[in-house]
């Protein structure tokens, strides 16, 4: 419990340490200066979500870097626990916003830097509002900016992948960019697993291959959805093994 409130206590120390950047890059996003470009904001949360992962103990495999196409694209990814955010700012490989609880709001320089590098804040119970969250999304694409979606809609229990909502996939379709489907396991161990007592974790993230607007426009949304769990399922660090298990339980089946 020692080791979980340090590591609560240094996260928070980091955060208040940006302050000083964040009201400069208020001030510059005001004045006449010249722009500010999304990797100018998107480097000190990402500096801050490495070294919390780092403090952790935590280790993070990454793969499929290389396949990320120029531009905005829309992450679609599944959602196993908060520590998701976290390796997805720190080590994704591209500046990105979320669509996020507005929960999240309740933390007053996180919402800050949050809403500096184009998250969408979403209220599920309040359709009016959401509707115009994902609006501002679409935009967010159609201006350059890469999203992250959690279309299960909530953080899973521990590896198992719930339904992901068509609805959320209207982000990509509409602004017509590319998605990418990502992996990711062994964040849930980090903070959901013990209620809140921080373990250290294996994290593995895969990026998968673009899906472009030319090869999903004749798909409707629940069909890109389906298409798009498949590859995440699959890239799964442990599907291979569960794919086994499933045809040898199946042969058994009609053996007997």
């Amino acid at each position: 419990m020692v080791r979980t409130i340090s590591i609560y206590v240094y996260a928070g120390i980091l955060i208040l340490g940006t302050l000083y950047q964040l009201f400069k890059f208020k001030r510059k996003i005001t004045s006449q200066s010249p722009m500010v470009t999304d990797e100018e904001l998107f480097s000190v949360p990402n500096k801050v979500a490495k070294k919390i992962i780092h403090i952790t103990g935590s280790e993070i495999e990454v793969k499929g870097q290389e396949k990320l196409p120029e531009g905005a694209v829309l992450f679609v990814s599944n959602h196993q626990g908060i520590f998701d955010i976290l390796a997805m700012l720190g080590f994704l490989g591209k500046p990105v916003g979320f669509i996020a609880k507005k929960e999240i709001e309740k933390f007053p320089i996180v919402r800050s830097w949050m809403k500096l590098i184009h998250c969408v804040f979403i209220d599920r119970a309040d359709r009016r509002q959401s509707v115009k969250a994902i609006h501002q999304g679409i935009q967010n694409l159609k201006d350059g900016h890469s999203m992250v979606i959690f279309p299960e809609g909530t953080r899973g229990q521990g590896r198992e992948i719930q339904h992901f909502k068509p609805g959320s996939f209207n982000l990509g379709i509409k602004a017509k960019v590319p998605i990418v489907p990502v992996s990711i396991d062994g964040t849930y161990p980090i903070f959901e697993e013990k209620n809140g007592r921080i373990q250290s974790s294996k994290i593995y993230m895969t990026i998968h291959d673009p899906i472009f607007p030319e090869t999903y426009a004749a798909m409707k949304s629940a069909e890109l959805a389906a298409c798009v769990q498949k590859i995440v399922e699959e890239g799964m660090p442990n599907a291979a093994e569960r794919n086994n298990t499933d045809i040898q339980d199946h042969t058994e089946e009609v053996h007997v």
